[in-house]
């Protein structure tokens, strides 16, 4: 009965390259005022009086499981690699860019403003700003829509949004315990008190203070709440498993297709098989027998979440170059989508610590004037295969649409179909704070393999956060 601790109850949870811009006929429209006009029976969600912004380019370095082929690099050497190859990708001369945000989560501290040192080591000017946010998973998230808040207010016409996470060599810090008595022995006068200190100190050697792994507000374990969250909404492990097959499927016909173009190579000193990573090295099609067989990773002998159907701990970073749509006209950028509307969610950190999707989804439809119809494409975050199922059961479901999100009744169903059709962060990884820029460049990449018109992406993240931000195809 895992469900009885969850206050939801289970039984009613239910059920681009330099270019002249170029139009075509037939496709929506907009110009550098910001107007826009649509052919056919299109919505527009473009807001009179406000600047368009747009989504040139996106790239990622290969997202490779943490302690494999990055483990002797640092967090702003992927940084690096990100911004250089996303110049390279989109040939915008370094000097136009008039401001660089990036997100990371577990800093590395010799270069805690990762976005000032990436941007330094890469060779941007001194003179352009750069700085580094936080929010859990959502972390490149914040970064693209603080550049989006700068363009849209004038600030500068060209920003870059990016994250990184570097898993495989993570701060480890004396306790608390040891690190007082560091400092009261440079202060101490007696001999006595020294030694008295500096003992303290040797026998807090083996007792370190690693990386919180669990939630501060409520000391659960994120995977744990994945547990809670399957068992609320009676997602099965079997249901868990195939999701987790499914995203490991698809993310390896992506890459045999060779849709991932959003990745560029990252060098590696001294690398055995040539100097270079290009490809996700996490992709690993398995069968559903054998992911049966995993044990369960926090909640034992009965929990669903296992290694298997979870994200792993990933390195990676990336980076995308964001304009006002006037400014790449006048330029001669040819942009792959506008980004239009988002919106940031928190609710109860505990029991709904991951269903950030459920709420923000409605929300931001309804903020941008859309329906669930009006979706060619979503983009979500895979945390865990049982959170993703459990978040779209959520929308499906009377009770819990009424009953926690206040509406009249349920928001309806995403249609499979649509969903994460390139794999997702189960299968690709999860570098904390680089997926949402990953997020919002395959949301783009897809409208225009799809022919769609516009996007949902959509994160949960620690804390009860949750992130949405809706994507339109720039015309052809």
């Amino acid at each position: 009965m895992l469900s009885t601790c969850v206050r939801i109850p289970a039984a009613l949870a239910g059920g681009s390259s330099r270019a002249c811009m170029a139009t075509a006929a037939g496709n929506k429209t907009a110009t550098a005022s910001g107007k826009a006009t649509t052919a056919g029976n299109k919505k527009t969600t473009n807001k009179a009086g406000q600047p368009n912004i747009v989504f040139v380019d996106g790239v990622r370095t290969p997202f490779v499981l943490s302690g494999t082929v990055y483990k002797d690099l640092m967090p702003h050497d992927l940084q690096k690699t990100a911004l250089l190859g996303l110049l390279r990708r989109t040939n915008v001369p370094i000097n136009e860019v008039g401001h660089i945000v990036c997100g990371t989560v577990i800093q590395e501290c010799k270069t805690s403003n990762v976005a000032r040192e990436a941007a330094l080591s890469a060779g941007f000017p001194d003179t352009i700003p750069a700085h580094t946010v936080t929010l859990a998973c959502i972390s490149s998230n914040v970064a693209i829509t603080d550049c989006m808040g700068m363009l849209s207010s004038g600030y500068c016409d060209v920003a870059i949004a990016g994250g990184v996470e570097f898993l495989s060599d993570v701060p480890i810090r004396y306790n608390r315990s040891a690190r007082r008595s560091m400092i009261e022995v440079n202060k101490a006068k007696s001999m006595g008190k020294k030694l008295g200190l500096g003992w303290n100190i040797i026998k807090n050697l083996l007792n370190p203070e690693l990386p919180a792994v669990a939630e501060f507000s409520s000391g659960e374990t994120m995977g744990t709440s994945g547990d809670r969250l399957a068992a609320a909404f009676k997602v099965s492990r079997r249901e868990q498993d195939e999701f987790a097959l499914r995203s490991h499927m698809l993310a390896s016909k992506a890459q045999k297709e060779g849709l991932l173009t959003d990745i560029v190579p990252q060098f590696v000193p001294g690398k055995k098989e040539g100097n270079a990573v290009t490809v996700d090295n996490g992709v690993r099609v398995s069968t559903i027998e054998k992911l049966s067989q995993l044990k369960p990773a926090f909640i034992r002998p009965h929990g669903t979440v296992t290694a298997g159907n979870a994200s792993f701990l990933t390195d990676g970073a990336s980076a995308c170059m964001l304009m006002t749509e006037e400014y790449a006209l006048k330029h001669g950028y040819k942009p792959k989508a506008y980004l239009r509307d988002y919106q940031y969610v928190a609710q109860d950190p505990k029991d709904q610590l991951l269903l950030g999707p459920a709420y923000v989804i409605p929300k931001l439809l309804e903020k941008a004037g859309l329906s669930l119809k009006d979706i060619d494409v979503f983009e979500i975050h895979e945390a865990f295969a049982g959170q993703v199922l459990a978040n779209l059961k959520a929308l499906d479901s009377d009770f819990f649409c009424k009953t926690y999100m206040k509406r009249s009744g349920k928001v309806g169903e995403i249609p499979m179909d649509k969903v994460n059709k390139w794999g997702g962060s189960v299968s690709l990884g999860h570098p904390f704070g680089a997926t949402g820029v990953r997020l919002v460049s395959h949301a783009a990449n897809r409208l225009i393999k799809e022919g769609g018109q516009y996007a949902v992406l959509a994160a949960c993240a620690a804390g009860g956060h949750g992130h949405g931000m809706i994507v339109e195809k720039y015309p052809n």
